[in-house]
């Protein structure tokens, strides 16, 4: 090989190979400059990564079929010797020694599984870095990584599209150009550090923010490593036509698994969400060098279709619609299953990254078992295990609540498995030859962003309850009967055993009629936004004393207003007289002109405690709380204060309001976000202290909702008490049926011990100092799990 005034020209082995270094060799002052440099500078320096590439370029061609590099001494020419070369060696003269057919073949599989599984990495490493990283802007609801899941989903079917159009328009030659571009183009972007200029106002729309968001911050590279995977497959296939590119499949499915186990474990609890960002950009440098260096080792190679010799049996014509029809079904079920399951997860209990990569992590584990070999797919086992699952999620749905955590992500996280092995199973089952590889990719692709376009964006305009899961779980049996209808071998298709198909059709008609039973309850209204699903549901309406209306979160009660006369203006559930809050509200500064600030509307409840000249600021996320408060509650129409409503997140709304204006100076800030199971992280943290230290008084006081079924959060308040050397108080109060009050546990948290001081406010004997500071780049939900030490993993979320 020779390389000559920026010109490559191939050699055959065993001739001599001469390189005119002069243009190309970097300098000592180069690899001084590389390690001293920061992340930021490295990433600016394009010239320095075509180096980079060009050399390393050049290594492994010599090390590809021709043979190895070798001075002229006999002594091996080295990596670093090449990129390092010094100056003063202009020409310098090697020969190549010829490598074996078995040498070369393993080499080729070594460099493509190589760029797979990094490509495979990044990919999904990306993910749940850039989830968590603009999780607090939004408001810490599940549906910002339903967003995020529906952008990388549409992104991966653009770069399947991308490699699919490429491979099969296009000579390897122009494919390499090509891509070799685009990776340069997605080097130069870095890093993906989103900016915080993106942070919402509260009067944008949150999808179509995240998505541009995403878009600008990480689509390119997400762009060139979603395309990777089919890709490289491809030219695998051209440059070993006797080798699998399936297994490469499977490969890439082992990275991404590996990316996203190792996040809530490795990456997230010991670095920074910034350092991540820059660390990963930097990572994504070497694999652009890496997979640079397969595009221009594509320049002389041929088309030429491979012979897969584990399916010699498929015929190499084109699929028919039908197929791929079905290919794309079973993708989208498989994919809305992925998401529906998350959501349902995340809004019984937080939207944490762990939760959101288990469901993820099995999803890729069946990709992985079914594409590795048809042989680990028993259908029968699979298709009993998803029915069995299927069983469990029913019941899960209609008594969740009184389950445990454990219980119910295990039966959720076990039927996404079956259900996801089926779907995946059965598409192994049809896959076509490699001729057709990155169509087959390009649809399953389609499927899965499919399967997010509905779950992300369809199904909150159509419905007006969350029913995606519903739909899923029966599209995965819809499916699984079709398939074994179209298997002559089936059992069931046979002879007199057609007859079971009868109660098999009995069983899914009950199904539909439980799910639709299971979602349609008697509300007075229900409504769905980005944050949820609420119900206004009317109770005891033939009981004058105790007739109630009732605002539902999924299966929390998020407030109580009772409809007669008597006791419309009773404050109820967890903000009766005798509560912590009730009692603050009633005694600190009595008399005086009050501002009290509330993040969380619910019902308005903490209204009725408004008297005259107060001022209550009160913080709501969704629209949809306040337009419901107002039309089926009278809490906020009653208030005798002074009442205005600021719509978006607390934090970043009180975040803008110290810049703006300044403190707001209130007597009482109450958090009370946190009745729910879904707790918003993002507001207990040390960052989100400081921001209401600035916003109270010198004797203000901060009173933080913590009643929860399954969720310890005491020591996270004593962690922020401490860390800021705060005075805190932790009060509960018993339910009363007739007042309509629920059992409610409070904090107090003041710079001052008087203010803490009220005679008729009895504090809980304290516990065990178990403290826990969270922090944004640290909040590890786990610790604070009630009894469930299975849970107990140390994840950092």
């Amino acid at each position: 090989m020779s390389l000559k005034s920026g010109v490559f020209c191939r050699v055959p082995a065993g001739q001599i190979a001469v390189i005119e270094s002069a243009r190309f060799a970097p300098s000592k002052l180069h690899f001084d400059n590389f390690l001293s440099t920061t992340s930021s500078t490295l990433l600016s320096l394009p010239l320095l990564w075509g180096q980079i590439l060009l050399f390393l370029y050049f290594y492994l061609e010599c090390n590809r079929p021709c043979g190895k590099v070798y001075w002229s001494n006999e002594e091996p020419l080295g990596l670093w010797k090449v990129f390092f070369l010094p100056g003063a060696f202009v020409r310098t003269k090697m020969r190549l020694k010829p490598m074996n057919t078995r040498q070369s073949t393993k080499f080729i599989i070594l460099q493509f599984a190589v760029v797979i599984f990094i490509s495979a990495f990044l990919l999904f490493q990306v993910q749940p870095l850039i989830g968590k990283y603009i999780l607090p802007w939004f408001g810490g609801t599940s549906a910002v990584w339903t967003t995020c899941m529906l952008f990388f989903q549409i992104v991966l079917f653009v770069g399947y599209l991308y490699a699919h159009l490429l491979t099969r328009f296009f000579s390897p030659r122009t494919q390499g150009l090509v891509h070799l571009g685009l990776l340069v183009i997605a080097a130069v972007l870095m890093p993906i550090t989103p900016e915080v200029d993106w942070k919402p106002t509260g009067e944008e729309a949150p999808i179509p923010r995240i998505i541009i968001l995403l878009s600008m911050s990480v689509g390119v590279p997400f762009f060139a490593l979603s395309a990777t995977g089919p890709l490289l497959q491809r030219w695998f296939s051209l440059r070993l036509p006797s080798a699998s590119p399936y297994r490469l499949y499977a490969l890439s499915n082992a990275g991404s698994l590996l990316a996203l186990i190792s996040y809530p474990f490795v990456f997230a609890p010991q670095l920074s969400a910034t350092r991540q960002t820059s660390l990963w950009s930097i990572a994504f440098w070497v694999f652009a060098a890496l997979c640079g260096l397969c595009a221009l080792t594509m320049f002389g190679t041929k088309n030429a279709d491979s012979k897969d010799p584990q399916i010699p049996t498929i015929p190499d014509v084109p699929p028919s619609f039908g197929k791929m029809a079905f290919w794309f079904g079973l993708s989208m079920s498989a994919s809305v299953m992925l998401l529906a399951v998350t959501n349902q997860v995340c809004l019984d209990v937080a939207s944490v990254p762990f939760l959101w990569v288990m469901p993820l992590t099995l999803y890729l584990l069946t990709f992985i078992i079914c594409f590795d070999n048809e042989r680990w797919y028993f259908r029968s086992v699979f298709l009993l295990g998803m029915l069995a699952s299927i069983g469990g999620i029913c019941f899960i749905l209609r008594n969740g609540v009184t389950q445990s955590i454990f219980v119910q992500v295990m039966v959720y996280f076990l039927g996404l498995f079956f259900c996801c092995m089926v779907c995946h199973g059965e598409l192994v089952k049809l896959k076509p030859s490699t001729k057709y590889l990155t169509l087959f990719y390009l649809v399953i692709s389609a499927g899965g962003a499919s399967g997010g376009l509905f779950v992300g964006l369809a199904a909150p305009l159509l419905f007006s309850s969350y029913i995606e899961l519903h739909i899923g779980l029966l599209a995965c049996c819809l499916l699984a009967m079709v398939v074994l209808l179209e298997d002559p071998q089936w059992f069931m298709n046979q002879g007199k055993a057609k007859l079971l198909w009868l109660p098999i059709a009995v069983v899914f008609a009950l199904l539909v009629m439980f799910l639709k039973l299971d979602v349609y309850q008697d509300a007075r209204e229900i409504s769905r936004s980005f944050y949820g699903v609420l119900r206004v549901i009317e109770s005891n309406s033939d009981e004058p004393e105790n007739h109630k209306m009732n605002l539902m979160h999924g299966s929390t009660l998020h407030g109580t207003q009772f409809m007669s006369e008597d006791k419309n203006l009773l404050p109820t559930t967890y903000y009766g007289t005798e509560s912590a809050v009730g009692q603050v509200l009633i005694h600190h500064h009595a008399g005086e002109p009050r501002k009290i600030g509330i993040v969380g509307l619910g019902v308005g409840t903490l209204a009725s405690y408004g008297k005259q000249g107060d001022q209550l600021r009160i913080y709501e996320i969704n629209a949809d709380v306040v337009r419901l408060a107002k039309k089926h509650f009278s809490f906020l129409s009653s208030c005798e204060a002074n009442v205005s409503v600021v719509m978006g997140d607390a934090r970043l709304s009180m975040e803008r309001e110290i810049k703006q204006k300044g403190s707001q100076q209130f007597d009482v800030l109450v958090l009370d976000a946190f009745s729910s199971d879904a707790i918003p992280t993002h507001l207990l943290t040390k960052e989100a202290g400081e921001i209401y230290l600035q916003h109270l008084r010198d004797d203000g006081i901060l009173a933080i909702h913590i009643s929860n079924r399954h969720l310890e959060l005491r020591p996270v308040v004593r962690g922020l008490a401490g860390h800021f050397e705060l005075e805190f108080s932790d009060h509960s109060s018993e339910s009363n049926q007739d007042k309509g009050t629920t059992i409610a546990d409070w904090m107090l948290v003041s710079r001052m011990k008087s203010s803490l001081e009220i005679p008729s406010l009895k504090a809980n004997s304290p516990e065990a100092e178990n403290v826990l500071l969270w922090t944004d780049e640290d909040s590890n939900l786990f610790e604070t799990l009630k009894n469930e030490g299975v849970l107990k993993f140390g994840s950092s979320d």
